[in-house]
């Protein structure tokens, strides 16, 4: 693997909401790690195989999509759309979590078969990064019929995830908690529906019964599109101590309501972000910047601490060791600007007015994958790569 420095960086974005900047205006990369963090004149002297200059543009680390919905490899049948994971990355996305693979064509409610297909898209992301982006896919949708035998089987398949509990026709607390005990024993992250139905065939799932089946991550309080009342939203903030979710295909106001409770509770900690596509709604590249903008613009969330809450909060939540700039982690980085036009002066102004940054540089595992973005505007500065 190449060894790359990433010299003149303006910021150094860390991923963690407590110490949301990193001193330093250069990173070297080597063996797909951030090897060290320090300043040009620190780093200069390193035999590197390539240098970029950043020209005092903003790095962060690679966006999480805490919520997708994806089938198999790069296709979506639901928008009938291919590539759509390649412009996730061109969307300053580096990893993507499944929330259950409920677009299967002729998805049948069976035990058999969400087992079967829980392993299977496991297995197939696992062995298969579109793009390079890393898909944890497989994530299982209950159905009634699965035993501990199989929560046990799974796991050991390689399965990490139960998706939006609600989305199978397990729905109510006395089924869903048994299976959600076997999950978190064999090591699984729990997720569950919040909100209106989605589709034909979900489940309307209120604070009453999440609280009762107690997952560890409750999908779009802000709802996957209908939310719960602002009111729901406040109790899941103050009485539990769940991972709660903000995403794009949901409902802007209250995604903005629950941000402003979030900062009041002194709960941003517990807060992630994701994109819930593709859905009903469509696929968006740009939505966990959308989500970003729309965040920031509209209350007092500093953009270092918003992309803390699609980067690190995610990692942390589910174990993983990306969403965060620090020696040891993988190298997955995203350099980006203010766009052309834009009254912000750069990344993180141009996020706090709504505007959408120009990216000109996506690296995974230590790899450049993108080194301008096909998706986002013009950045008003570009990386150079030597």
């Amino acid at each position: 693997m190449a060894r790359i420095l990433i010299q003149n960086i303006g910021k150094i974005v860390s991923g963690k909401i407590a110490s949301p900047f990193c001193s330093g205006d250069a990173i070297l990369v080597d063996q797909g790690l951030i090897a060290k963090i320090g300043t040009k004149d620190s780093l200069s002297l390193e035999k590197v195989d390539q240098r970029v200059d950043a020209q005092g543009t903003v790095l962060i680390p690679g966006l999480i999509d805490s919520h997708a919905h994806p089938v198999l490899g790069d296709y979506t049948p639901r928008q009938k759309m291919v590539d759509f994971i390649d412009s996730y990355l061109h969307g300053g996305i580096t990893t993507m979590i499944s929330a259950g693979e409920s677009h299967v064509p002729g998805k049948a409610s069976d035990a058999t078969m969400v087992k079967a297909l829980a392993i299977l898209c496991a297995k197939s992301f696992a062995n298969n990064r579109p793009s390079g982006v890393k898909v944890h896919g497989g994530s299982l949708i209950l159905e009634p019929g699965l035993t501990e035998k199989d929560f046990e089987e799974m796991a050991r398949a390689g399965v990490k995830v139960v998706g939006e509990i609600g989305l199978g026709k397990i729905k109510e607390p006395e089924e869903a908690r048994p299976m959600v005990e076997w999950a978190k024993k064999y090591g699984m992250t729990v997720m569950i529906h919040c909100g209106g139905s989605s589709v034909p065939g979900s489940a309307t799932m209120g604070v009453d019964k999440i609280i009762q089946i107690n997952p560890h991550i409750v999908s779009h309080v802000n709802g996957g599109p209908t939310a719960i009342p602002i009111a729901d939203v406040e109790q899941l903030i103050k009485k539990t101590s769940f991972a709660l979710e903000i995403v794009q295909c949901g409902n802007p106001r209250v995604a903005v309501d629950a941000i402003k409770m979030a900062m009041a509770a002194g709960a941003l900690d517990r807060f992630i972000i994701g994109n819930d596509a593709p859905s009903g709604t469509g696929v968006i590249p740009l939505g966990v910047l959308r989500t970003l903008g729309l965040l920031c613009s509209f209350t007092d969330l500093k953009p270092e601490v918003a992309i803390g809450l699609a980067t690190g909060n995610t990692a942390k939540i589910h174990g993983l060791k990306e969403g965060v700039a620090e020696e040891g982690r993988p190298a997955d980085l995203v350099i980006m600007d203010a766009p052309m036009g834009s009254v912000g002066q750069d990344a993180l102004e141009a996020i706090k007015v709504g505007d959408i940054p120009g990216i000109t540089m996506v690296m995974i595992d230590g790899e450049i994958r993108v080194r301008k973005s096909r998706n986002t505007p013009q950045p008003h500065r570009e990386c150079i790569y030597q």
